[in-house]
Order: C-alpha cells, then structure tokens, then sequence
C-alpha cells in the first residue's frame, strides 16, 4: 500500500484536527512510500525502532512519538539515535497521541474499558472530545475484588487508594498520566477514578473527598490502542501489522 494511502486512512479514523495535542499527530519521519509491513507499538523508544528493523518494517505507528511541546528541539542523544535507526532503514514513524486515547472504539480508554467490564457513558469534560471518560460496571464490586479484577487483567497490581470500597459501580476513567483528573471525578460523584499513573497529591485527593483510586501504570493502560489500531488497518489493507509490547514497569 502506499504512504499516502495509509495516512489518509489514519486521520480520517482518528481525526486528529478535532483536538489539541502536544505532539505532531499523524506523520512525524518520512521513510518508505509503499508499506508492506507494519509494527505497532506503545512508545517509540529504541527497543522498539530496533525490532521494527529486525522484522523488516516499513511502518511504525505508536502512540507515543516525538517532538513533545516544551522539549529541546535539538536533535542529539538519545532523540539522535533513534531517528537516525529510522532515516537509515527507511522507516516510517506515525503517532498518535490524544487521538488515540478518545477514539470511541479503537482509543486507549475503549479498550481498557472494555477489558475490565465498564460499559462507557460519556465524557468527564464538557469539551466536545473529552479526554477522561465515565462508565459503569454491569455489577457493583468492592474496591478491593476491582483491584483484583485489574491485576489480573493487566497482569500488573495496581497502586490503590480503597477510602470507600464497599460498592463500586460508577468508576471515571483516563490511560497514562491522568491522575489530574481525579479531582473532576469526585466533583461528579464517580465512586471510583481508574488511570495509569499517580502523583503524592492524588492519594489526599482520594481520601479525603473518599473516591477510591487506583494507579495501573501507564504503560499497562496504554497497550491496547496500539494494538486495536493495528488490527483495524490490517482489516481493511492487505499488509502484515504486527503487535510489538515492549514492557515498562511504569
């Protein structure tokens, strides 16, 4: 297939004009014009550039990319390194960033929603995209058998704040670093606020306006857009996608 082709394909499913970002969304190194094969992944870090070589790829879409606002904007180091790995395999690099966390089928909360049984209701923020989401749970659990529930399907234990615990039923929801949003959570009446990270402050937040929260790991939480994009493209294309997961404890 061709560049062009795919990332028409992209941002016409993800939209990325529809919301505010701190990264490019779309394109961000140019390599190959016909795709044959395809990695995705979460973060492009050099293990996973290195096996996007490795298994010949064209193409690497991730989610997390380059050229974050408020970085250096030289290119030296580390940064150095891994565009040069991709200039000289003649890879492509394509991230999406919030794009793929709001997705309502294919996004990062989605997903994650839907392997932990919360079925979606909307979104937290008034803004017509809103990052953090709500659901419900088909049957109220307590705080302690929902962090169970998580460890066992991320096969991570999360980090968590039971300050009411008996009866989760509506739970707010944010992948990565979204401990921010526990605040807008309690303010709604959310008996629980589920994202990847924490911050000391996040734990008071909990605690004493007794919302229960748990901290999964950004990386944990964030697999899985990846990877249903991935899937997606090659529903409608023919050309290999493979999902690569490269472990973080984060």
């Amino acid at each position: 297939m061709k560049r062009t082709d795919l990332m028409a394909f992209l941002n016409d499913t993800l939209a990325p004009n529809q919301i505010r970002d701190f990264c490019p969304n779309g394109l961000q190194v140019e390599g190959a014009e016909h795709i044959n094969r395809i990695v995705t992944g979460v973060t492009a870090s050099q293990a996973l550039v290195d096996k996007a070589i490795e298994l010949g790829a064209d193409a690497l879409v991730v989610h997390h990319g380059y050229f974050w606002k408020g970085e250096s904007e030289v290119i030296t180091g580390m940064k150095q390194r891994r565009i040069k790995a991709l200039l000289d395999n003649n890879i492509n690099l394509i991230a999406y960033h919030l794009p793929l966390d709001v997705h309502p089928q294919l996004g990062n909360n989605a997903q994650l929603a839907k392997l932990l049984g919360i079925e979606l209701q909307g979104g937290m923020e008034a803004n017509p995209v809103s990052v953090p989401v709500w659901g419900r749970l088909a049957e109220p659990v307590s705080g302690e058998a929902f962090a169970q529930r998580i460890e066992r399907v991320l096969g991570r234990k999360p980090l968590s704040s039971l300050v009411r615990s008996e009866r989760i039923e509506t739970i707010g929801l944010c992948t990565g670093g979204g401990q921010g949003y526990i605040d807008l959570a309690a303010q709604q009446g959310l008996d629980a606020y589920l994202t990847g990270e924490a911050s000391e402050q996040t734990i008071h937040s909990s605690r004493e306006q007794g919302i229960d929260f748990f901290a999964a790991g950004h990386h944990a939480t964030e697999r899985y857009g990846a990877k249903a994009l991935g899937e997606h493209i090659s529903q409608h294309f023919d050309v290999d996608v493979t999902f690569i997961d490269i472990d973080n404890p984060v």
